[in-house]
């Protein structure tokens, strides 16, 4: 009686010079020990010579496809199971097929070692219905030969094994199939929140700068007839936060700008002071981490944005302390339902692992606060 074992069951390639494809065809060779019976039956074999010889040339030709299978990636991402199987995949299934059914007169029942081989082949590398076909194929053709040929049951185990195998291939497979759509979904997802994060910080860059410029475009026209040359300096201010907006659009799209509060402190100091804003800071920048500072760099942009905009403010406070950042205008106050200037830096504190709370700050005005 002949003893078999299952195929080995492969991963999918996790990408170019990954170890399943540049080493995946050592396990195709390792696991076609278990065609040593068949082997062995050629050696054995009393059918006409012809046969044999065909036998031997058939097994050879199934080793070399099989293993070119592997080198090629047919059985683990190179097509097959999650992507459309190339045609060259059917080609081979195919041969396989050929070489096996070759056998069968030499090798007798031994070539149905034949069989696990070309089921994994049909799992991996082809469709799913391909692996339903052929799984119920070699499942039927072995239990009619057990069953239905006068010293079949001696197989009996090899039908157990491609029965085991059968069912081994149908959860790998679908747990393979499965893994890979939420990878896809997951991805997708990365892909949508990259987006919105790219804009968010294109929308405080640009939706910040254009502001300031707005103000001291205003204040130009009032100058230009009375003070030129300040009307000059102002201009001069509209070109560098133009200049300076560009390149912050560009370094978020490269996804490669970091905003250092100390900087952010000063570029908005200015902004409030072109408004007749004073600004106060208590606290030190230290008191933040990188990490921190950076989340605290943005929702400041993005604050003195609206109190430029909305607020009608004459002082706005800028509180820093360990894990905390708020920052405090004496305006108008709350007014109206919840904008998009508060939901990006809502959504940036919680990326920041922060919480934000917009409330009203005592003796009027707003504050927002940021707490980690």
């Amino acid at each position: 009686m002949t003893h078999h074992r299952p195929l080995p069951i492969p991963s999918r390639q996790r990408g170019a010079g990954s170890p399943w494809e540049r080493f995946g065809w050592l396990m195709a060779v390792v696991w076609l020990v278990f065609l040593f019976y068949p082997v062995l039956a050629l050696l054995r074999s009393t059918a006409e010579q012809a046969w044999v010889v065909t036998g031997w040339v058939a097994l050879a030709a199934f080793v070399v496809i099989y293993v070119a299978g592997f080198v090629n990636g047919m059985s683990f991402g190179g097509g097959g199971l999650t992507t459309p199987p190339k045609p060259v995949q059917w080609a081979a299934f195919g041969g396989l097929m050929v070489c096996a059914a070759l056998a069968v007169p030499a090798a007798g029942g031994s070539a149905l070692s034949f069989l696990p081989f070309i089921m994994s082949f049909a799992s991996y590398g082809l469709t799913r219905l391909a692996h339903w076909v052929t799984v119920s194929v070699c499942v039927a053709i072995t239990a009619m030969i057990v069953f239905a040929v006068p010293g079949g049951m001696s197989y009996l185990s090899v039908l157990a094994i491609i029965v085991m195998l059968g069912v081994v291939n149908t959860v790998s497979t679908t747990l393979i199939i499965r893994s890979d759509e939420a990878e896809r979904l997951g991805l997708e997802l990365a892909t949508s929140e990259g987006r919105e994060a790219v804009a968010r910080d294109v929308h405080d860059l640009v939706g910040h700068s254009l502001t300031v410029v707005s103000l001291k475009a205003q204040l130009v026209r009032r100058l230009i007839d009375s003070d030129p040359e300040r009307a000059k300096s102002e201009l001069a201010d509209i070109e560098a936060l133009t200049a300076e907006a560009i390149a912050g659009v560009r370094a978020t799209v490269a996804d490669v700008r970091t905003a250092a509060l100390a900087d952010e402190l000063a570029s908005c100091r200015r902004a409030l002071h072109a408004a007749d804003i004073t600004m106060r800071v208590q606290g030190e920048e230290a008191a933040l981490s990188p990490a921190q500072s950076l989340t605290a760099s943005w929702i400041l942009r993005e604050a003195t944005t609206n109190v430029l905009r909305h607020a009608e403010a004459s002082t706005v406070t800028v509180r820093i302390a360990p894990g905390g950042f708020a920052v405090i205008d004496d305006g108008r106050g709350l007014i109206g339902s919840e904008g998009n200037g508060v939901r990006g830096m809502r959504e940036r504190a919680n990326a920041g692992g922060a919480e934000l709370a917009v409330v009203a700050a005592e003796g009027g005005g707003t504050r927002v606060e940021v707490t980690w």
